[in-house]
Formats: C-alpha cells, sequence, structure tokens
C-alpha cells in the first residue's frame, strides 16, 4: 500500500491533472511510495473517500481549485471522521491565498501555498522520514527553478494519451498585471529548460500524443523560444495532431507569422485574451495592450492563414457599462474569430481586482466561483441577463452547430444588440440556458429568424439545413421539411446523434 496518495477532483474526467504528475515526477526517493488517484466533480464525494482509504495511505495531497474546493472539502471531512490520523495536505490556486476562514483549510493538517512541486516533496520526507510534528499550517512554497524540477510528461499513461487532454508547458509566469488573474501575481516568467523540454515532446510524439494543450499564459512573450517550438511541431506535423496555445493578441512579430501561415486547417489553435476594449476599463484592470496592432494580427490570422482563433471578453469589469461591453462584442464579431468566449468576472483569491471593490460597488457570489453579481453600473437584473446571454452564445455562436445561421441573427443589426434579444426571446421561451437538445435549439433559432427577425422562411430553413447536416445529419427535421427539396426530406440515412468536436470543424469555420 502507498504511502502518500496525490489526488484531486478534475472538472471532467477528461482532464488529466498536470499538477499531480508534477508532484509525483518530483518525489524523488518517496516515489515508489505514492500513487495518483484522480476523480472528477460528478463523482459522489463518499465514495471518492472511501476509494481513497482504500489505499490506506498516511498522507493525503489533495490538489484545491475553484471548481473542486467544495467537493474536495465533502471528501475531507469525510475522511476526518473515520480516519483522523491521515495527515492531509493542500495545494492549488484556491488555498494559496487568504486561507484565513476558508472552511477545507480548517480541515487541512498542512496547506503548502504557492507552486509546491518541491516543496511537497520536502514536507512528505519531513512527515515520512524525519517524523516531524512540528510543521506549520502554512507553508509557503518558493518559486522552484525549472533546472530543478524533473519533468512530469512520462506520468502520462498510454490512455492518457488516447482518450484525455494532456497538458504541457514551456514556461509559467506572466509578465503583466491584469488584476483579475492569479498569472500577474506569478512573476518573473520562467522557461524550462528548451533542449530538455523538446526532448520530452518528442516523447510524447513517439508514443502517438496527438492533442498538445499548452498551458503557458503568455507563448508568444519570447519569440526565439515560441518560434523554435512551432517549427519543432511543423517539421514534425502530421494529419490530426492539434496543438492549443494562449497568446498576448498584439505581439505577432514577422517572424512567428512566416511559421504561423504554414500549419495546416484544424492543426492550429490560439486562445487569445482580449478581455475588454475599452481603454479606461483596461487602465482600471492593469491591463496593456495595442488595440491596433490587435486588429492587425487578427486580420493576418484569418486571411492568411488557417489557425482557429478563440477569443476571450469579460463581463463585469470595473467601468466597464452595458454599452461599453456591447461595442467591444461587436468590434471582436468585426475582427472574426471562430469562437468568442463570453467569460463573467470572477473575485479569484489573491488577485487585487478586490481593491476596487468600494469605489465600484463590486458584489460576488460568496461561493465559488466567485462570480461578479452586481456593480456599480450593471444591476443584478442586467448582470443575469448577460449570463444568460454568454451561456446561450456558447450553444449558438461557439459550438460550430450554426456556422452560417449565427450570422443571420444579426445581419441587419448589431451583433451584441440582436444577440441579446434573441437571448431574452429564448429564455421566456425556455426558462433555462443548459440541457436543451440540438434539435429543439434549432427549431426554435428557426422561429426566431423568421417570426422576430421576418427573415424569408426558404432563405432561413435552407442556411440552418446546410449548418445542420455539417454535423453529419442526413434526416431533415420535421420542422423544415417543407421548406426543403423533397431530396432532402426523404434521405433514409439514420441521423447521427453524437456533435462534431470543435477540433473537427476548424477547417470549416
Amino acid at each position: 500500500m502507498p504511502d502518500i496518495v496525490l489526488t484531486t477532483l478534475n472538472a471532467k474526467f477528461i482532464h488529466a491533472a498536470f499538477g499531480l504528475r508534477y508532484l509525483l515526477a518530483n518525489l524523488g526517493a518517496l516515489q515508489p511510495r505514492s500513487v495518483i488517484a484522480e476523480f472528477d466533480i460528478n463523482q459522489r464525494p463518499l465514495e471518492i473517500a472511501e476509494k481513497l482509504l482504500a489505499h490506506e495511505p498516511k498522507i493525503i495531497g489533495f490538489g484545491i481549485y475553484i471548481w473542486n474546493v467544495t467537493e474536495s472539502a465533502e471528501v475531507i471531512a469525510v475522511i476526518k471522521r473515520v480516519r483522523p490520523e491521515i495527515t492531509i495536505i493542500l495545494g492549488g490556486p484556491e488555498v494559496s491565498y487568504e486561507t484565513e476562514g476558508q472552511s477545507i483549510v480548517a480541515l487541512a493538517d498542512h496547506v503548502i501555498t504557492g507552486e509546491g512541486d518541491l516543496k511537497f516533496a520536502e514536507v512528505c520526507r519531513d512527515l515520512l522520514v524525519a517524523v516531524r510534528r512540528d510543521l506549520p499550517k502554512i507553508i509557503p512554497a518558493e518559486l522552484p527553478d525549472f533546472s530543478r524540477l524533473v519533468l512530469p510528461y512520462d506520468l502520462y499513461t498510454d490512455a492518457d494519451l488516447a482518450h484525455r487532454l494532456v497538458y504541457v508547458e514551456a514556461s509559467r509566469g506572466c509578465p503583466f498585471t491584469c488584476e483579475f488573474c492569479l498569472s500577474s501575481l506569478d512573476i518573473p516568467v520562467r522557461a524550462v529548460p528548451l533542449d530538455e523540454f523538446l526532448a520530452a515532446i518528442q516523447k510524447l510524439l513517439d508514443r502517438g500524443l496527438q492533442q498538445f494543450k499548452f498551458v503557458d499564459r503568455t507563448f508568444n512573450l519570447h519569440l526565439a523560444t515560441s518560434r523554435t517550438i512551432l517549427e519543432f511541431f511543423l517539421s514534425r506535423h502530421q494529419p490530426g495532431r492539434f496543438y492549443h496555445f494562449e497568446m498576448i493578441p498584439d505581439r505577432l512579430p514577422a517572424e512567428l507569422r512566416e511559421v504561423i501561415a504554414q500549419f495546416p486547417p484544424g492543426a492550429l489553435q490560439f486562445e487569445v485574451g482580449v478581455q475588454t476594449f475599452n481603454p479606461e476599463v483596461g487602465q482600471n484592470i492593469s491591463r496593456r495592450q495595442d488595440y491596433e496592432r490587435m486588429a492587425d494580427n487578427f486580420n493576418f490570422l484569418r486571411k492568411e492563414t488557417s489557425i482557429h482563433i478563440h477569443a476571450d471578453l469579460i463581463v463585469g469589469l470595473p467601468g466597464e457599462t452595458i454599452e461599453s461591453f456591447a461595442a467591444g462584442f461587436d468590434r471582436l464579431i468585426a475582427l472574426g474569430p471562430q469562437e468568442i468566449q463570453v467569460g463573467i468576472l470572477k473575485r479569484l483569491r489573491g488577485t487585487p481586482i478586490s481593491r476596487h471593490d468600494a469605489e465600484w460597488q463590486m458584489v460576488y457570489h460568496p461561493q465559488p466561483a466567485y462570480e461578479i453579481l452586481q456593480n456599480k453600473l450593471i444591476d443584478f437584473a442586467a448582470m443575469q441577463r448577460l449570463r444568460r446571454f454568454a451561456k446561450y452564445w456558447d450553444l449558438v455562436g461557439n459550438s460550430g452547430n450554426f456556422i452560417e445561421t449565427a450570422p443571420l441573427i444579426w445581419r441587419d443589426a448589431l451583433p451584441f444588440t440582436n444577440f441579446l434579444r434573441l437571448s431574452n426571446w429564448l429564455y421566456l421561451r425556455l426558462g433555462r440556458t443548459d440541457s436543451i437538445a440540438l434539435a429543439r435549439l434549432a427549431e426554435l433559432l428557426f422561429e426566431f429568424l423568421t417570426t422576430e427577425l421576418k427573415l424569408e422562411t426558404k432563405f432561413a430553413a435552407e442556411t440552418l439545413w446546410r449548418d445542420y447536416q455539417r454535423g453529419g445529419r442526413r434526416a431533415a427535421p420535421e420542422f423544415l421539411r417543407e421548406f426543403l427539396p423533397a431530396e432532402s426530406v426523404t434521405r433514409p440515412q439514420a441521423e447521427k446523434s453524437s456533435l462534431p468536436k470543435r477540433q473537427a470543424r476548424h477547417a470549416a469555420q
């Protein structure tokens, strides 16, 4: 039986816990006495506790994040009731700041704040080898130098590579000071030794990994490194491989453009944090960006490459009105990213966004994920409408199911105005923003386009039918049949029930 169990509750099964693998890789002589046990937040806390206790460990290390803190606290409470002698050690961003008053911290024996890659091993050695009993409850971890870290990639199993999202990083930290983001506290930027990193990536390629999700906050910060990594993947690219990077939106010089333009459709995705187009709001949150240069980069990516762009905007930032957010949303639509993630501002523990609470009357939900409820400029009812806007946008604008149909919603009006109109209309009809069958959503879109926006019925039907077929479906839904040619109605092939993966639609967009 292992002495140490490393565990966390992932948001979904498909997510492989990167942090746990770093901890295990750096346990040194204690590694053979350790095991990883991963779960997800949809599993019952009592059953998770049972499985953890079945290992009969002396120490359990929990990775605590904003998405799992509530469920993890329940698991830990059960373990402490049943086996109080087991040492519980917490780590992760949710317990690295503002530890005082957190109920999950009260349940634990020790909390390692900051990056615990090396500190966790040190604490475990003190507990198991030196048998120290005088360790403090809160144990700060110094920022580890990558030259001292063992990279964790060999700890991904073949099953991980085949069935889960595998995370990699070429650097940690961020040079920017955006006040809503924990990465703004993580200075300086530290890079993995490039030769060692590329050797590890080559091993993953040799083992058959197809999708690489980089978690670096600013992948294109150091241009020489960025170009080397992109050229590495380009020279080894095979059909089906996919690479995801988080990029600084206004930093895309010619030496990167040259390489990016060579990637084939469906291979490369950039996640670009725009967040706001309002310069005053940007100043409020200490965010600097060159909007003209960003627009030029977007235009290049959309017109001269096959890159899939995932762009982020945030609702509820201090100083942002509904009108200025709407103008930013419309401006981003005009730049043409394939996905726009409309996020609701969260007050993450430790972030300096809290300094605006009094001036802008920021009110956040007291429970995770600590989303903004209202502020001085957007009251609760309006914020709820924007929250529904974000969820419906994900279903209609981002899902890839309505590539041609969605732009019809704002064909004769500004995008934000008309999509908010659709959002309000959908909520009146449905009373919910989730658990909506695709066929039902398509039918409601058709009704909205033809009755509320007065689009010509045949035109709307044919557009929606092209989108419907894009997902592999061959039989026209009942509500469209009278408006389509006979051969569309009578095709015998059964409809596919599963939705296409986002990666598969990148080329189409």
